[in-house]
């Protein structure tokens, strides 16, 4: 059965580490949608990709995504620097639901606002992983950790694993 899948961005993200995992999500059946503050406005990441946003974070309810995708660049600090805090509680649902999460490189930032972290394994680039230890997780230095509903990468080399994990997570 299809699933949608939901993407929280904001500007200057890491241009494929959304458009990679976004289309190996949509090759395997599912849908993506991406959330950000305003709907139909432009995000641009930091070497040009466009996109643009389908839901504001406002509008947007996690009950009604299968699963989450956060992608890194800077756009996981511009999401944590929301004064409501919105980001987070949407990304906690699917921690406390144990719904698929996927996050690759600085995406991990966005769970450290959900308080939720302890007790977790994941990786994520080097330098946000003395935050995530701090946050309570378990934090190593491999291309894929894959924590229950829970799948982190570091970096974009890290992209086909962290691709081939989504997809079992999403077909399985």
């Amino acid at each position: 059965m299809a699933k949608k899948v939901a993407v929280l961005l904001a500007d200057e993200f890491e241009d494929i580490e959304l458009t990679s995992p976004k289309e190996a999500i949509e090759n395997a059946g599912h849908e993506t949608v991406i959330i950000g503050d305003t709907a139909n406005n432009e995000v641009v990441g930091k070497h040009g990709e466009k996109v643009t946003v389908d839901v504001s974070i406002a509008d947007a309810k996690p009950e009604d995504y299968d699963a989450l995708l956060l992608p890194g660049g800077f756009s996981p600090d511009h999401l944590r620097g929301d004064e409501e805090g919105r980001y987070g509680t949407f990304a906690k649902h699917y921690l406390k639901e144990d719904l698929p999460v996927f996050a690759i490189c600085h995406g991990p930032q966005v769970l450290i606002d959900t308080d939720d972290l302890g007790g977790r394994t994941l990786t994520a680039v080097l330098n946000v992983r003395k935050d995530l230890s701090n946050a309570g997780a378990k934090v190593v230095d491999e291309s894929v950790v894959v924590d229950r509903n829970l799948v982190t990468s570091r970096v974009p080399d890290d992209l086909d694993d962290f691709n081939r994990e989504i997809s079992k997570q999403l077909n399985g």
